[in-house]
This record gives C-alpha cells, sequence and structure tokens, in this order.
C-alpha cells in the first residue's frame, strides 16, 4: 500500500467502495486521514464498517467539514450530469479528486531524490496490453516494476515507493478528469476514437480528459509519446511540441519522415531517433500478431528506450511477452480450430483490429451495443466466414451483418458450440474468434468474465488448452 500524507486529522470523503474506492480509503488512513467512506450498495457499506472505516450518509453529511471529495471513477464528474456528491461538494468549496491524484501527492510528497519514476498510459484501445508490455520488458531488463492502476491492482494497493522503482500504470478517462497534479515521467497516449461519449459530453470532452495526462509535461522531466494514426493524436502532439514538450510519436500507417518516434512498415518496426533504424521485425514476437500490436510494441521500446533500456535488451523482452489476458489470447486448440479469446474488444474500433489480424475467421460477437453498433467493420465483414451472435446486439448485429452469414446463438456455450461445428466441418485451419465489438454488461458483470466463460465454453468442447505443450 501506497500510504497518502498531506490530510492528516482531516476528513475526506470517499464515494464509491469498489476496487478503487476502498484501497484510496486504507491509502487515506494510513497517511494519517479521517475517510468518512458512503456507498449506495448496502453490502459495500457493511464490508467498510466490518475494516473499521467511519461509514455516513454523505446525503445528510455537513459538507463544510470535508477537505476533499475521493469519487469513484465509476460516478459521472460532469456527464450525463453531476453525481450528487460533486454537486455537494462543489456547493461546500471542496475539491474533488480520485485515487491517481492521491498517487500524485504521495510520490510529490517525497524528497525530490527519493521518488520512483512513473509510466502513464492511457487510450481508446490497447492500453492494457501496452501497459502489461511495458511492465514485461522493463523488468526483463532488470527493472524493479510495480504495474497496476486500471489494469489490475489498484494504485494504491501497488507497493510503497522506492527510488529506483518504475510504476507502470494504466489510466482511464474517468480517472484522468479527476487529476490536477499528476506528473508521469513517461506519458502515453495510444490512440483516440469515439468511445464513452455518455460520460464526457462528446468527442471534444472525451479527447479533453484523455489529454489531461500531458497537463504537467512542460517544465517537467516528463516526456510524452503519442499515437498519431488519428488527427486528434496528431494536434495533440502538435500542441505539447509547441508549448515545449518532449514528444515521441508512434505510428503504424505512415512513415515519420521528419519526427522522432517509432512507427512500422509491415511487421517491422523503425526508430527516427533522427535517421532510421530497423529495431525488431514482430513476425517473430508470437504473441503480437497484428497491426494494433505493432503499435503496442512500439510504445514499449520507445518507453523502455526513454527509460535508458539499452535497445537490444528492449527488443529481447519484446520477443518474449506471453501475451495479456482477454485480448488476442489464444486459449485452446481442437483438431484444426484454434480458440482466441478477445473479450476486451467492447467497441467496434477494437474488434478491428482483431478481424484484421486474420484472413478468415468464425466471429463470436455481441453484448451491449455501443453508439454506432459494427457499422464501421463492414470492410471486414469479407474475412468473416460466419458470425454467431450473442446478447442485446444479437438482433441488431444481424440486421448489420446483411448477408455475411451468421446467425443468432444467443448465449455464449451455444456460440462457441456452434462455431466450432461450422470451423471444424471445413476441414481447414481455423480461428474461432470471441470479439465481441460490445459491451458485457447485459450478460456478464465485466468482459473478464465474459472472457472466462468463453475460456469454460471451449475447455468443455475437449479443447486443449493453449497453456499444455
Amino acid at each position: 500500500m501506497i500510504p497518502v500524507p498531506g490530510f492528516e486529522g482531516r476528513r475526506i470523503a470517499v464515494f464509491g467502495l469498489g476496487r478503487s474506492g476502498l484501497t484510496a480509503a486504507r491509502a487515506l488512513k494510513a497517511g494519517g486521514a479521517l475517510p468518512v467512506l458512503w456507498d449506495d450498495s448496502v453490502s459495500s457499506r457493511m464490508q467498510a464498517e466490518a475494516e473499521g472505516f467511519a461509514v455516513e450518509d454523505l446525503t445528510t453529511a455537513d459538507w463544510s467539514g470535508f477537505a476533499a471529495l475521493v469519487l469513484s471513477p465509476g460516478a459521472p464528474l460532469t456527464h450525463p450530469k453531476p453525481h450528487w456528491t460533486v454537486e455537494k461538494a462543489k456547493a461546500a468549496g471542496v475539491e474533488v479528486i480520485g485515487d491517481i491524484e492521491l498517487f500524485a501527492r504521495a510520490l510529490a510528497a517525497l524528497p525530490e531524490g527519493e521518488r520512483p519514476r512513473v509510466v502513464a498510459i492511457t487510450g481508446t484501445n490497447g492500453k492494457s496490453t501496452t501497459t502489461a508490455l511495458i511492465g514485461w520488458v522493463l523488468k526483463q531488463a532488470g527493472l524493479m516494476v510495480h504495474v497496476g492502476g486500471n489494469i489490475g491492482i489498484g494504485v494504491l494497493a501497488l507497493p510503497e515507493p522506492t527510488k529506483d522503482a518504475v510504476y507502470v500504470i494504466e489510466v482511464s478517462s474517468y480517472q484522468l478528469d479527476l487529476t490536477t497534479r499528476f506528473a508521469p515521467d513517461v506519458a502515453i497516449l495510444t490512440n483516440i476514437s469515439p468511445d464513452h461519449l455518455d460520460r464526457h459530453g462528446d468527442m471534444a470532452g472525451y479527447v479533453k480528459a484523455k489529454a489531461r495526462i500531458f497537463q504537467n509535461v512542460p517544465g517537467s522531466d516528463a516526456g510524452a509519446i503519442i499515437g498519431v494514426d488519428e488527427p486528434e493524436g496528431v494536434a495533440l502532439a502538435e500542441a505539447l511540441k509547441a508549448r515545449g514538450g518532449a514528444v515521441d510519436r508512434v505510428s503504424v500507417r505512415t512513415p515519420l519522415e521528419d519526427a522522432l518516434g517509432l512507427y512500422a512498415i509491415g511487421t517491422t518496426l523503425y526508430y527516427n531517433a533522427p535517421e532510421r533504424v530497423a529495431l525488431v521485425d514482430l513476425a517473430q514476437a508470437r504473441s503480437l500478431p497484428g497491426r494494433h500490436n505493432a503499435q503496442n510494441a512500439a510504445f514499449a521500446l520507445s518507453t523502455a528506450i526513454d527509460l535508458g533500456v539499452p535497445t537490444d535488451v528492449a527488443v529481447q523482452g519484446l520477443l518474449t511477452f506471453p501475451g495479456l489476458a482477454h485480448r488476442m489470447e489464444t486459449v485452446g486448440q481442437l483438431g484444426k480450430v484454434r480458440f482466441v479469446n478477445d473479450s476486451k474488444a467492447t467497441n467496434a474500433d477494437a474488434a478491428r483490429q482483431a478481424l484484421a489480424s486474420y484472413d478468415r475467421s468464425f466471429w463470436i460477437a455481441g453484448g451491449r451495443a455501443k453508439a454506432g453498433g459494427i457499422d464501421d467493420l463492414e470492410d471486414l465483414f469479407p474475412r468473416v466466414v460466419e458470425a454467431f451472435l450473442i446478447g442485446e446486439a444479437a438482433g441488431p448485429f444481424a440486421a448489420r451483418l446483411g448477408e455475411t452469414p451468421h446467425r443468432i446463438s444467443g448465449d455464449m456455450a451455444t456460440a462457441v458450440q456452434q462455431a466450432h461445428e461450422a470451423a471444424a466441418a471445413t476441414g481447414r485451419d481455423e480461428v474461432v474468434l470471441l470479439s465481441p465489438a460490445a459491451a458485457s454488461f447485459d450478460q456478464y458483470p465485466d468482459f473478464e468474465a465474459r472472457g472466462e466463460a468463453f475460456r469454460a465454453a471451449v475447455l468443455a468442447l475437449g479443447a486443449k488448452p493453449a497453456s499444455v505443450p
């Protein structure tokens, strides 16, 4: 745990007692604060009381006595309307912050020579794989690395800071909205495409939230690494450069002829620094197929180089990366049919990356559709041998697929069985791909649970687990 100083003896309101909320409360208490907790869930309040925390109904509390509100990233800050706790905090002149901001303040309180380095990653797609990949590469280089944040362990539950450590943390737009002093040594934006617009109002609000990862780059030793394959990334890179920030660019579509950074041509990554140098042929990396993984690899290599890791050491770490659960993860093989779990593809842009990685696939898709559904994937429909549709989106997705072969399977187990039967009937080497292009919340609590349901259904068919040689 990372104790959070600066609030000694002061009451701090904490709303939302999920993973980040309870962890924040523990970290505040360890730093000497007096956290006051509340959640709409009775069971969550009971758990907090069982841990000895003060639990108080914040709807009737005296907000003038609070030094801050620590808000769960799941509660809206601005859209579609501010959460009631936000309105009460603002009326009382109480600042509203989140767990990433508490983390930033805990590190800022350390003597300058005792502070660890921080790598922060955000973006619409690829941020979890990039986070895990960076952590892996740095660990293989012998560095002391702690990986967490929006992936795995909550940031304040990571080990206490030491000056030789590197924190590699994934941060969401919701978390960034609640930061003011966060100043990572390396700040990464993987890419930008429409997502979570209900929480940010519109695309401009979403981009603004993501851009907060760079808010403290000028005047510090921080550097920015930005994906420039979308106009929003190009604009952010230009704006940071104009402000005097250090910017490396990443592209998997266009050679960076006149800019520092990494880019891919085919499966080869090149580094402009300022002369072009070939770094690695990603065809050698079994766990990094597809153009989207070339982008993830470029971010990892750029980060490692910025942190002083020798290039050959970083490349070797990259090639040994085992992959990330629920992201292009091969979970089993049955005869000539391979099963790939890409449950983390909760929107069309993420599913595009998976579909584009295979010439043919038997595609399992559906769930709770996001704006636009699968409209943007039409150019990839010819690669789909047949689609098997689940969840709330099954009907709309079926209508959108049109003449592309498809059937409404309804649930995961049925989809897996039907997809396997259809794939096995071809007698060819085939891929059954779960890449839902939709959220999981109609049938599962999260994408991890959906991915595990896919894995269980695959193994129930008698498939050989991928971990077995």
